[in-house]
């Protein structure tokens, strides 16, 4: 009788327990199309780890003796519903370095991001689709970075941890969708960049915005952001993120003598335009390409650069240089991903 007893109460509890997180997973899948009143955290994610390696000898095509490339990806969210009330929170972070024999395995930059992003916002009463926003964004990066088309790139760093940052705080309007589709605009946006005076002397136009020698820049203008999220079958997801800004302080740099080196003007929009497909091919396997683009008049382009030893103008010869000013950044992972 004692083990009969025992069988049903661990039944009722593994079906309770069972009916309890089907209904957690039917709220969260309605909360990513809908806006629902609810009072409940969810969180999830995405971690993708990949590694390439190639080894040659006596190779008669020729190429790179031995070579090793790792990236890693995390997106991350954790969200807080109450009722009218919505807090998001996005974190991404993106590492990528590369070794190859040629250059005795110095190990390479080929990706660095920091970029978090917090939300808080209020239902508008009459609209379950617009809410009243709070918004905080910090974007910065690791480790140092480096232009290694330069003969002495190591003696040069362009940037490194905190130079730049960048912090945006603004208020506005929400359009959401659930957790898919946001829109966020605010007439009144705060933006400071920070970086240390040894990046800003490397030209005289400053860095990052930032005027040379100086360490802090301060703007205030209009910024929209954007993300959607869409699974375009079972096994492949696709996010998008479009970030616009305009400085509505913005104005022509000049020189000690007045003479004008850097053209601006508020309608120097500065873009950002985040793309990410993610293919899972197993439980453990999948494949994530990126290609992230942007613009500012913050962080110009220029195919030559002057030979300090000799003086001489010399063309870098790179790829892609017909794109001028646009930023573009892309990125292939393959290897073990987990969803969380």
């Amino acid at each position: 009788m004692v083990k009969r007893l025992l069988i049903a109460g661990l039944s009722i509890c593994a079906t309770t327990s069972f009916a309890q997180v089907s209904k957690v997973d039917d709220i969260k899948k309605s909360l990513s199309t809908e806006n629902k009143d609810t009072v409940a955290w969810f969180h999830g994610g995405m971690i993708n780890i990949g590694i390439n390696q190639g080894f040659l000898h006596n190779w008669s095509a020729g190429g790179e003796i031995a070579s090793m490339s790792l990236n890693g990806i995390f997106n991350g969210y954790l969200t807080h519903y109450n009722h009218g009330i919505v807090w998001t929170n996005n974190l991404d972070i993106k590492y990528g370095l590369s070794y190859i024999y040629s250059n005795d395995f110095v190990p390479r930059k080929t990706d660095d991001v920091i970029d978090f992003t917090s939300k808080y916002g209020s239902q508008l009463k009459r609209s379950k689709d617009f809410y009243y926003t709070g918004l905080f964004n910090a974007k910065t990066q690791f480790t140092k970075g480096f232009d290694y088309s330069l003969p002495n790139w190591q003696a040069t760093p362009t940037s490194g941890l905190f130079a730049p940052a960048y912090f945006t705080l603004a208020v506005g309007m929400e359009y959401r969708k659930g957790a898919a589709l946001t829109l966020f605009l605010s007439p009144i946006a705060a933006r400071a960049t920070y970086a240390d005076a040894i990046y800003t002397r490397l030209n005289p136009q400053g860095a990052f915005g930032i005027p040379y020698g100086k360490t802090s820049k301060y703007d205030v203008g209009a910024y929209f952001t954007g993300r959607y999220i869409t699974n375009l079958n079972k096994l492949i997801t696709y996010k998008t993120r479009l970030d616009l800004y305009s400085n509505y302080l913005a104005k022509d740099t000049k020189d000690s003598v007045g003479n004008v080196i850097k053209k601006d003007n508020p309608g120097n929009i500065q873009v950002l335009w985040d793309n990410t497909i993610i293919w899972k091919a197993s439980k453990l396997l999948g494949l994530t390409v990126g290609v992230t683009l942007a613009y500012s008049n913050d962080n110009p382009y220029s195919s030559s650069y002057i030979d300090k030893t000799t003086g001489n103008v010399v063309n870098k010869n790179q790829p892609g240089e017909g794109l001028g000013w646009v930023q573009v950044n892309e990125t292939f992972t393959f290897g073990l991903i987990y969803k969380f």
